[in-house]
């Protein structure tokens, strides 16, 4: 069984959907003839915005992982050194004078982003890994991007190494950059590493067409080298959790929330509701910050919305599947086209409608019409929000679609084999 070496910061006992993606690959990349080996931060010298303990039970026994030191300097960020800002700052309203210091030191003295204090421990780990484990094929994943500079470092050492380059998210494009206040110097250094990777990956993955376009428009030629495997649900975490529909009309967020989101269309169709007498909830599961909270409150009575902490993968879940209608936001920016919520795949295996606000050219609206889901809706829509909504409350309107195979976990592991089999012909000829 040929082994491949999967360099990832984000590893359990951290949550979210980018531990999943590749946790979930290498579960099931053993069924394709290729056995992962991990290199992650020793979670002791690591800051998560999340933890989930029990995504640990998704760890096969027989893999091996490795875990190094770390220099992390969002340790320098809060008191609570075991938790950073959700999402890099994403979700950061704090406008204080420390928090806009911080904010500019991070965007402008930790280039690509601070998680770079790991790479020097991760650089030296994988060169001994990759000699001892007889490794060919090295994976990078990102965010954050200060890991792909590990392989670019790795590759530059050894030029017949291949090496993959897993771009979940936009890098110099993601939507809450400017947060960071980058002065023009720190945007080129960001932007030449950005495109210097780009250059020297053998093969680059990216989770949808707009990102996969986004990128290829920072390096020329690199096109034929992309591949589009996205994000999507496992089937066994939805094996044991039952179905229904909850006896109150419930509205379902889950996830990291700010208020780039845009939630006025919808709090403002939900009013309406509200005013002509109907009765349902708007449940929020995961970190809302104080300023979206008071977004909601100049909305919709009290007894109307319900917060509840991030909690771990398996009860999100239960969640999404104990809901009326799944709630979909993209964050309001010029690139959001480009954006696609881990969150997506699992809305469409909980089998409930999805209510999708963002850009109807988006990658995320994309694969939600390839399912035959009818909800989708520009972000000025309220009154097409209101009338699906109300459709949905009468029981006069529901979402039949298909949940597409193809997304599963199991089968994008089967498309990561074939791209490591491409990479293995290209091995054969260095």
């Amino acid at each position: 069984m040929d082994k491949v070496l999967i360099v990832t910061y984000y590893w359990p006992p951290a949550g979210g959907a980018g531990v999943q993606r590749w946790l979930k690959f290498s579960k099931y990349l053993l069924h394709y003839g290729y056995e992962p080996v991990i290199l992650t931060v020793d979670p002791h010298y690591a800051t998560y915005p999340a933890l989930d303990l029990t995504l640990g039970k998704d760890i096969p026994k027989e893999l091996k992982i490795y875990r190094t030191k770390a220099t992390d300097w969002f340790r320098l960020y809060k008191k609570d050194k075991s938790k950073v800002p959700s999402a890099g700052f994403a979700g950061n309203n704090d406008n204080t004078f420390f928090s806009k210091i911080s904010r500019f030191l991070r965007g402008n003295f930790f280039i690509p982003d601070p998680r770079k204090g790991w790479n020097r421990f991760a650089i030296k780990a994988a060169l001994e890994i990759i000699r001892k484990e007889k490794i060919h094929t090295i994976i990078t994943t990102s965010p954050p991007h200060s890991s792909q500079l590990i392989g670019l470092k790795i590759k530059r050492k050894i030029p017949s190494l291949i090496w993959v380059s897993d771009l979940r998210d936009s890098w110099t494009d993601i939507y809450y950059y400017e947060l960071f206040y980058p002065t023009p110097i720190s945007k080129m250094i960001d932007r030449y590493y950005e495109k210097i990777v780009l250059e020297t990956a053998d093969r680059i993955i990216t989770v949808g067409n707009n990102l996969a376009n986004s990128f290829a428009s920072k390096a020329a030629g690199i096109n034929e080298k992309i591949r589009i495997i996205p994000n999507g649900f496992d089937e066994k975490d939805f094996e044991k959790i039952s179905k229904c529909y909850p006896e109150k009309f419930t509205v379902t967020y889950t996830g990291t929330i700010s208020e780039s989101y845009p939630l006025n269309s919808l709090l403002k169709a939900l009013h309406r509701s509200e005013k002509e007498g109907k009765d349902f909830v708007l449940r929020f599961v995961g970190y809302v910050p104080e300023n979206v909270r008071s977004e909601i409150a100049s909305q919709l009575n009290p007894d109307k919305v319900v917060f509840i902490p991030y909690t771990d993968h398996g009860k999100a879940v239960d969640f999404m599947c104990n809901s009326s209608v799944l709630l979909l936001l993209i964050p309001s920016h010029k690139n959001n086209e480009a954006i696609t919520p881990g969150k997506t795949f699992e809305y469409l295996a909980a089998g409930k409608p999805v209510l999708y606000i963002g850009p109807l050219n988006g990658d995320a609206a994309f694969h939600l019409k390839q399912c035959g889901l009818k909800g989708l809706f520009d972000v000025k829509d309220e009154e097409g929000i209101y009338s699906y909504i109300n459709g949905l409350m009468i029981k006069k309107e529901t979402d039949r679609f298909v949940t597409h195979p193809e997304y599963s976990r199991r089968t994008l592991a089967g498309k990561i084999s074939a791209v490591l089999r491409e990479t293995d012909q290209l091995s054969a000829k260095m």
